[in-house]
């Protein structure tokens, strides 16, 4: 017959634990964590154990089970690996009544521990037919839905309020944070950049409202000032509103600008930090922004406008000089000018050069170059936006790594 599942409150009961092994060790915190007051009766512990007995957490009676020692407990566990001491210690709870998990043997346990796990206020627990692995498997699958939104957020009536700057990270659904995932499950009203990860809008309620604020180079351009009036008119009308962008908010994503607007106006921002395409596009090409021996600083540099423009605040003689990594977003359009600027500035002409399109993407590709003649290739391999441009000798070292993978096939 299938268990009858309760949620036992053991603050302040005792429960007894004979063994202290590694079964033991995972359900101690368990319990623990429940309030309960748990004695261990074994000749020894693991460390984890001994750690929360040496801490007063836990009560030890350092020797062999004997009859008796279920007394008082209102749960018992038994979990060492002697299966004639765990059927004499389950015989003895059956006797006085009291209930008696058997760690060894599912069939003849009294009741059975559930895989369990917690996501806010609500708890989870998973009965597999007495078999652990999948119900530990079924487990994760129900608290991964839990914390990434997928399940319930949308009839959670404690749902966050005001506006939310979620950074989603360089483009890989994957990558954006677990606390970002929750946001988006929650909206009202998304406002999406077009370098937000695309496939996460398909996975939206059919009742969000989603606005495309997509900002196209030498294209279709959303005002930032529109954008700003749109969090606060949505806000206002009581909705919850999810400002979806590629990367970090505030990395050359505007969100400083967006969470003053939202706050001369008394609305709530909530800030989650994203995944930021300079470091993170660099990595997927398997080239470190710093590296031990090569480069202890690196550069984000914001390539908008073009060195030599009145509206650069780039200092291009110091980052020339300064031997450290550059990485540079929004510069493939103006990559001769750079390339020019850096070698003119003290960068030598055989600097290597990354150019990373659509990066963390199914459709990632990499080209390598130097400073003399990364503008040449772009312009032979039809390289577009987005891309990062790495300079600096770290680029070597994805190139030795690739040597390296390439070196071990068969």
């Amino acid at each position: 017959m299938s268990p009858y599942l309760l949620g036992l409150r053991l603050s302040g009961r005792r429960v007894l634990v004979v063994g202290g092994g590694r079964v033991a060790q995972r359900r101690v915190p368990a319990l623990l964590g429940a309030g309960a007051l748990v004695t261990i009766v074994s000749t020894s512990v693991t460390h984890a154990l001994d750690d929360l007995i040496a801490t007063g957490r836990v009560t030890w009676e350092a020797r062999r089970y004997q009859v008796g020692d279920v007394d008082g407990a209102w749960l018992v566990q038994a979990c060492t690996n002697d299966r004639a001491v765990n059927a004499a210690v389950a015989a003895e709870a059956e006797a006085k009544r009291i209930w008696c998990v058997r760690a060894d043997d599912k069939d003849a346990s009294a009741a059975w521990t559930p895989a369990s796990g917690k996501v806010d206020e609500i708890s989870v627990a998973i009965t597999a037919g007495g078999d652990p692995r999948r119900a530990a498997g079924i487990r994760d699958a129900v608290v991964g839905a839990l914390r990434d939104g997928t399940v319930d957020a949308r009839r959670n009536r404690t749902k966050p309020v005001g506006v939310a700057l979620v950074g989603g990270g360089p483009g890989d659904p994957g990558l954006i944070t677990v606390r970002g995932r929750q946001l988006l499950a929650q909206a009202d009203v998304v406002v999406a950049d077009r370098l937000a990860p695309q496939a996460l809008l398909d996975e939206l309620s059919p009742d969000v409202e989603l606005i495309d604020a997509a900002k196209i180079p030498y294209g279709r351009y959303m005002a930032q000032e529109r954008i700003n009036e749109l969090l606060i008119e949505h806000a206002k009308q009581g909705k919850f509103v999810v400002r979806l962008k590629g990367g970090d908010p505030f990395v050359f994503g505007r969100g400083g600008e967006e969470m003053l607007a939202c706050a001369r106006e008394g609305i709530p921002v909530i800030v989650v930090p994203g995944i930021t395409s300079p470091v993170a596009v660099p990595a997927a090409a398997n080239v470190p922004v710093t590296h031990r021996g090569v480069s202890q600083e690196f550069h984000v540099i914001s390539v908008h406008v073009p060195p030599g423009d009145e509206r650069s605040t780039v200092d291009w003689p110091n980052l020339a000089r300064s031997g450290g990594t550059l990485v540079l977003m929004m510069a493939v359009e103006r990559i001769g000018a750079i390339a020019e600027t850096l070698i003119h500035d003290g960068r030598s002409p055989e600097t290597p050069v990354m150019v990373v399109q659509d990066g963390t993407l199914p459709t990632q590709r990499a080209l390598y170059a130097t400073l003399s003649t990364v503008a040449e290739r772009v312009s032979a391999a039809g390289i577009r936006p987005p891309a990062i441009v790495i300079v600096g000798d770290v680029v070597k070292v994805g190139q030795e790594v690739e040597m390296v993978r390439a070196e071990r096939v068969p």
